[in-house]
Formats: C-alpha cells, structure tokens, sequence
C-alpha cells in the first residue's frame, strides 16, 4: 500500500484558492490576515490533517521552541520527578520538553546528543550516564551556542550551569550517623568515581572515617552501576569477607535494596547485625521493611532550578549571564534500617 502523501501548505492554499503565504500567515495568526481567513485555513488544515514541519519553522525563526532533556535512567523518581517540574516551568513558557534516556550508556547519549541537536533544540538540561568519560558531545553542544545546564552528575570542566547538592557533605552526614548508632567498620557501594558526584561521595566517606578513627580497606568499598542486581551482588561479596562490615552506605537506593535482599535472605538482622543507609530517597524506602534511612536530594527544587536557569539562557541569548553553580544541602532521612538498638 502506498503511504499516504503528507498534507503541505500548499494543498490547504489550492482548496481555497489563496496564497502559500496567506496559509502561512494565517496558521501563524498574522494580525494582516482577516480572522474569516484564518478560521477557513484552520478548517482546512484539520479537514486534511495538516501535521506543521516544526524543524523547517524552527530553521526559518531561529528557534524552535523545545528543550532536550537527557536522563540516564527514567525508572527512578528522582529523575522523573526533576523532569516532571521542568516541564511544569518551561510548559508555562511555552516550551515542549523532549527527553531522552541514556540507560547510562555514553553510546546512547551521544546518539541523543546529536538528534537534539538536529531537532533545534533551544537548550539542553542534562544529568551525565555512568559510562561518560570523554566531554566531547557535550563541548559540542557548547560549540553551537547552545543553552547547557547540567543538573546532578556534570563535569567542572565544562564550565557551564550545573544544580545538585553537597555530595561530600552526604557522605559525611551518613558516617556520622552510622557511628552514632555504633558502627565501626562501615563498607561503601560506590558509583564509579570518574563521575564527580561519585567520587565526592567516595571522598566524604573515607574523610569522615579517618576522622573517627576507622578502617579505611579497599575491600568495603565497591565500584557499580548501583542497580539493585549490583547491590544484590556487591552485598554477597561483603558477607564472604572473613570480617565482615556492621554497616553499608550504599551511594543509590536501587543498590541498597538489592543489599538489603540479600541480607534477609541470609537472616541477618537489619541493622542490629548489620545497619544500612541508601541515596536518593526513593519512594520504596518507606514502604520496605525494615523501612530504608537514605539521602533526600531536592529532586523537585533542581527540576526548577534548572528550568529557571535554562530560560535565563535563551532569554539572553546564552550570553552576559554569569555561571549559575548552585549546590543545595542534603538531608538524612533517618529510618529502621539504620537505627540500631543501644
């Protein structure tokens, strides 16, 4: 069967025998254009399911009014729900939102990269995927003049807009807790550290056990993707060490609920045996049992941030606005699962 010819505006100007200029016009509400002729093109433009080429308009102005988001996963409530207030923010600017999902794959982003890019995006609000090393997709974004802002795990060296908390900070917050309840030989399941958020986590963990005086051993402290089946295996690992840790700071709460499985299906008491504290604040921590303590990030005020600093961007036209580098401060939301019994 042969596919059905897409409607033009020159098919809407042949019916009612005007001008392509005058449908021009008139589908973009042109006050030279009489409201009768502007409600026939509009009639017609339905009648043939006139679809507009946004990526010629979009070459024609100069802008295109979309925005690319790029997440690297979109299972976790803490990305959509940064997502969820970007939209919120640039909707009500009269931006539509675009997003991709790298599933942490630096192939996959690039590939995004470039079909926003194509698309004319005004601007790009990223959080980089777990694989990503080399910077060169995103100083190509720069390289156009293209809006950056980076939100959660972005590089310094590409000097640009970027939004998250205080990561060391976190890491220093959850020690101090696990030692308040006890703990004196606390394991660590890392996101990799060629990601600065990461590598700030690792960082404040191993300060803030020299600073109470404990073990720092390469052996409790595990690099991963921090999926669940990543915690799952990371924690069988931790239990066949011939000393076993009392606690497990677990940079995501994916991998702290994989941890957590294992530790039940070997009936170790959590957390009088062994305490645990994830990241992120995901809606389950609450509802597992033991309840799961974990690191609230503010996924709602970066979503807004970063949408506000975005439209700062296009607004100036990316230029004469000073580098917005915003790092809020975390909290430990304290649960069953680390609260040992004194």
């Amino acid at each position: 069967m042969a596919n059905k010819k897409k409607t033009t505006i020159k098919d809407i100007a042949n019916v009612l025998g005007i001008t392509p200029s005058a449908v021009s016009k008139a589908l973009n509400d042109h006050p030279r254009i009489s409201d009768k002729t502007k409600a026939a093109v509009l009639q017609i433009a339905k009648n043939l399911d006139y679809q507009p080429n946004h990526l010629a308009s979009a070459l024609r102005k100069g802008k295109s009014n979309l925005v690319g988001v790029i997440i690297p996963k979109a299972n976790s409530h803490f990305f959509s729900s940064i997502i969820e207030k970007i939209e919120d923010v640039l909707n009500a600017k009269g931006y539509n939102v675009i997003i991709a999902q790298s599933n942490e794959s630096y192939e996959k982003e690039c590939k995004s990269i470039d079909a926003l890019l194509y698309t004319q995006v005004d601007g790009i609000i990223a959080s980089m995927a777990n694989e990503t090393v080399k910077l060169d997709y995103y100083e190509k974004i720069k390289s156009k003049g293209i809006p950056l802002i980076l939100f959660d795990r972005g590089e310094n060296d590409l000097n640009v807009d970027y939004v998250g908390i205080d990561d060391y900070l976190s890491s220093q917050m959850v020690i101090e807790h696990l030692v308040a309840q006890g703990c004196k030989r606390i394991a660590h399941i890392a996101g990799f550290s060629h990601t600065r958020i990461y590598k700030n986590r690792i960082r404040g963990y191993r300060d803030a056990l020299e600073k109470f005086g404990l073990p720092i051993e390469d052996s409790l402290i595990v690099e991963s993707n921090l999926r669940i089946e990543d915690g799952r295996k990371i924690m069988k690992q931790l239990l066949e060490l011939k000393d076993r840790p009392d606690a497990v700071y677990a940079a995501g709460d994916y991998a702290a609920l994989g941890a957590l499985q294992i530790m039940q299906e070997h009936n170790i008491d959590v957390p009088n045996d062994i305490a645990l504290v994830g990241f992120s604040n995901e809606p389950f921590t609450s509802l597992v049992t033991p309840s799961l303590s974990s690191v609230e990030q503010h996924s709602e005020q970066i979503g807004q941030i970063a949408a506000e600093t975005l439209l700062k961007r296009i607004e100036t036209n990316n230029k004469n606005v000073s580098l917005n580098k915003l790092i809020l401060q975390p909290e430990l939301i304290k649960r069953a699962s680390s609260r040992k019994l004194q």
